[in-house]
């Protein structure tokens, strides 16, 4: 059973060589490659889920905003457009990112859930992260999550 999301990938990574569309076709190489070495990872090979694979496209989009980052500061503007380009790419195959209405109204639920659990205030970050996190699921950075959360548990 080859999961949708990954079959998606290779079918266009296809598509991409037949077009000789070399950014779009060696990004998606790269990406696969990540995967197929996650899948042959630990005691045995596997095959991944939806979900998994889609963790692996947002950690190499991940790599890629960083490097851009770094070029722009090196003063490397090709390698940084490059690296755009390439997050671009993979931005396509991941949830649309979370508006920060979006956000807020989640972590705002998470923190009612989280209180009538018993667990209030800047002590139930752990509480209202577990709780919120899942509903998330790669559409908004850890970062800007745990931003929000604690935001709304200083009453914010």
């Amino acid at each position: 059973m080859t999961t949708t999301l990954k079959s998606r990938l290779q079918d266009d990574l296809t598509a991409a060589i037949k077009a000789r569309d070399e950014l779009r076709s060696s990004t998606l190489r790269l990406t696969i490659t990540a995967i197929t070495k996650e899948e042959v990872a630990g005691e045995s090979a596997r095959e991944l889920s939806d979900a998994e694979v889609e963790k692996i496209v947002a950690r190499e989009a991940k790599k890629r905003r960083e490097a851009a980052e770094a070029f722009e500061k090196g003063g490397r503007a090709a390698q940084a457009e490059r690296e755009k380009a390439e997050g671009e790419v993979l931005a396509e195959y991941l949830p649309k990112p979370l508006t920060d209405d979006e956000l807020n109204a989640l972590v705002a639920d998470a923190v009612r859930e989280a209180a009538a659990g018993g667990a209030e205030g800047p002590r139930a970050m752990g509480a209202v992260m577990k709780i919120v996190n899942p509903k998330i699921a790669g559409r908004a950075e850890g970062g800007r999550v745990a931003a929000a959360v604690k935001r709304q548990l200083a009453g914010g």
